[in-house]
C-alpha cells in the first residue's frame, strides 16, 4: 500500500486580486513571505529526508495564494524547481490551489506539461449571497465553469468549502457539499470560518455586524457534512484550519470555532450519536463495544468523552478494535 505524502509550500496571498473578508493568509498559514527558490528546494529536501515509508507517493503542493493568477512565466519558475525531483522519481506530482476565476485553457495546458495533477479551487460556498457578502469576486457559475475545464483537461479536481461565513446557514452549507459532490470533486477540505486579526470580518465583528459559529455549532454543522462526502467517495483531506502558531497561541485569532483537534471533535460527535441508543437498549452492567480498528479512538471520543458518557450507565465499558467491521458499524458483545 502506498503511503501518500504532500510537501506544502505556502505562497500567502500571491496574486489574489481580492481581499476576501475572512482572509489573511499570512496569519492563517503562518507564512509571512513568498518563498525563494532556495527556500523551496530546502523545504522539499527537508521533507524528503523525513519520509520513512518504502512504498510512497510524494507530491509538492503550492498552497495559500491564487497560484494561477500570477504570470505564466512566474508560474513556470515555481514549477521548474520541482521538476528535477520528479525526473529522479523522488516526487511524483504537483498539486496547487487557486481561484475559480483564474482558470483558463492556456493555463491548464501549461500546468499539464509541468506534472501538475491536482487543482484545488477555493469554492468556499455555492451560494451567491454568501459569495457576494464575503467579497469573493466571483459567483457560483464561475466555480462550475472552472471545475468543468479542470476535469476536461484531465486534472483531479479539489473543492474547498467554508462554513459559517456571512450569510451562511446549515442548509446552504449542505447544499454546497452536495454541489461539490455533483460536479465531480475527488477531494475536499472543510474549514469553519473564524475571525482572524486584521481582516474585514474582524472589523465587522467589532462593529457587531458578524458573529462566527461557536465551536458546538461548527461541530454540529460539520458532522452533517462528513457523511455526505464519505458516502459519495469524496476524499476529505482536511477538517478544520491548519494550527499555525498564531492561531494556536490566540495571537491572530479574534473569535470563532478554531480547535487544534477539530476533526476529532466532529467524529467524536458522530460516534456519540451512534452510541447514544446503546444506553437505553442494553441493561447489562458491563459492555464491550467492537468498532472498526481505524475508528477506535474516535469511538472512545476526544478526551474519552463517549466512554465517559457510557460509564454514566454501565459499570465497565470496553472498546475493542475490529478490522473486519466496515465504516462506522459496531457490535455489542
Amino acid at each position: 500500500m502506498l503511503k501518500h505524502y504532500t510537501i506544502p509550500i505556502f505562497i500567502p496571498e500571491l496574486a489574489c486580486p481580492f481581499q476576501c473578508v475572512f482572509c489573511n493568509q499570512k496569519k492563517i498559514s503562518g507564512q509571512t513571505h513568498d518563498p525563494s527558490g532556495d527556500e523551496i528546494i530546502e523545504t522539499i529536501e527537508n521533507h524528503l529526508r523525513t519520509f520513512k515509508a518504502r512504498h510512497k507517493y510524494v507530491e509538492v503542493g503550492f498552497f495559500g495564494g491564487s497560484f494561477t493568477g500570477i504570470s505564466i512565466d512566474e508560474q513556470k519558475r515555481y514549477l521548474k524547481y520541482v521538476q528535477p525531483y520528479i525526473r529522479l522519481e523522488h516526487v511524483q506530482s504537483i498539486r496547487l490551489s487557486t481561484r475559480p476565476d483564474y482558470i483558463s485553457e492556456e493555463i491548464l495546458r501549461m500546468l499539464r506539461k509541468y506534472n501538475v495533477t491536482t487543482i484545488e479551487l477555493g469554492a468556499q460556498s455555492f451560494d451567491d449571497e454568501v459569495l457576494r457578502k464575503t467579497k469573493r469576486g466571483h459567483n457560483s457559475q464561475h466555480i462550475v465553469k472552472a471545475a468543468s475545464l479542470i476535469k476536461k483537461y484531465g486534472f483531479n479536481l479539489g473543492l474547498q468549502m467554508m462554513i459559517g461565513l456571512p450569510g451562511d446557514t446549515l442548509e446552504k452549507s449542505i447544499a454546497t457539499a452536495n454541489k461539490i459532490i455533483e460536479i465531480g470533486a475527488v477531494n475536499t477540505r472543510i474549514y469553519p470560518a473564524v475571525v482572524i486579526k486584521d481582516t474585514q470580518m474582524h472589523k465587522w465583528y467589532e462593529q457587531g455586524k458578524y458573529k462566527p459559529l461557536d465551536l458546538d455549532e461548527a461541530v454540529n454543522w460539520t458532522k452533517q457534512l462528513l457523511p455526505l462526502f464519505e458516502k459519495a467517495g469524496v476524499n476529505i483531506l482536511r477538517v478544520g484550519l491548519h494550527p499555525s502558531e498564531g492561531l494556536v497561541s490566540g495571537e491572530d485569532l479574534i473569535d470563532g470555532p478554531f480547535h487544534p483537534s477539530f476533526k476529532e471533535l466532529v467524529i467524536t460527535h458522530i460516534w456519540r450519536d451512534l452510541l447514544k441508543p446503546v444506553i437505553n437498549s442494553n441493561n447489562t452492567k458491563n459492555i464491550e463495544i467492537h468498532v472498526p480498528l481505524n475508528e477506535i479512538n474516535y469511538a472512545i471520543g476526544h478526551k474519552s468523552a463517549n466512554k465517559i458518557m457510557l460509564l454514566n450507565k454501565f459499570e465497565k465499558v470496553k472498546f475493542v478494535g475490529d478490522s473486519t467491521l466496515p465504516n462506522r458499524s459496531f457490535k455489542i458483545r
